[in-house]
């Protein structure tokens, strides 16, 4: 019996040994691993914060090249006034629109189809919900749709933009 005890007590000290070495591999192992992390992060910082060699120059230094805004031109349309697609009361939507355009050449041959313009806001509008007009997101929606139809409507002509002046859901 004493012969029993002494094996077990050497069986459960080489698992304590066997384990105490297993859990300094792991520490180890870890520890190399965070330490790569950590120079990894280290360097992309130093990258992004002070990697540019190069001083940034000024636009207004003599040497460099300033970017020169291209002058538009705004050709305003008439204001619209059209009830929404609603259930129960009615809803009506009063939208001021401005067209944003390369020049005035780009006007004139705007101009003569403006009445197909018209129709196609005034259908697409009426189609609308009081929700689908919601916050910005709603919009930059109707702003981006607005701006697909007429520059369908005006083909070859191109409107740059849709602009709104005023918008009232009452």
């Amino acid at each position: 019996m004493a012969d029993e005890s002494a094996a077990a007590d050497e069986d459960v000290e080489g698992e304590s040994e066997g384990a105490a070495g297993g859990s300094k591999k792991k520490l180890f192992l870890f520890g190399g691993i965070g330490l790569v992390v950590l120079l990894a992060a280290g360097g992309a910082a130093y990258y992004f914060l002070m990697g540019s060699a190069t001083p940034t120059t000024m636009p207004d230094d003599a040497g460099s090249p300033v970017e020169v805004q291209k002058p538009v031109v705004f050709f305003d349309l008439p204001e619209m006034t059209v009830n929404l697609a609603t259930e129960g009361r009615t809803t009506y939507l009063k939208v001021r629109i401005a067209l944003e355009v390369e020049n005035r050449a780009m006007i004139d041959q705007i101009q003569p189809f403006l009445p197909r313009i018209l129709d196609a806001f005034q259908i697409y509008l009426r189609e609308l919900r009081p929700a689908d007009l919601e916050g910005s997101a709603g919009l930059f929606r109707l702003k981006e749709e607005l701006l697909r139809r007429i520059n369908l409507s005006v083909y070859p002509a191109k409107v740059e933009g849709v602009l709104f002046k005023e918008i009232l859901v009452q």
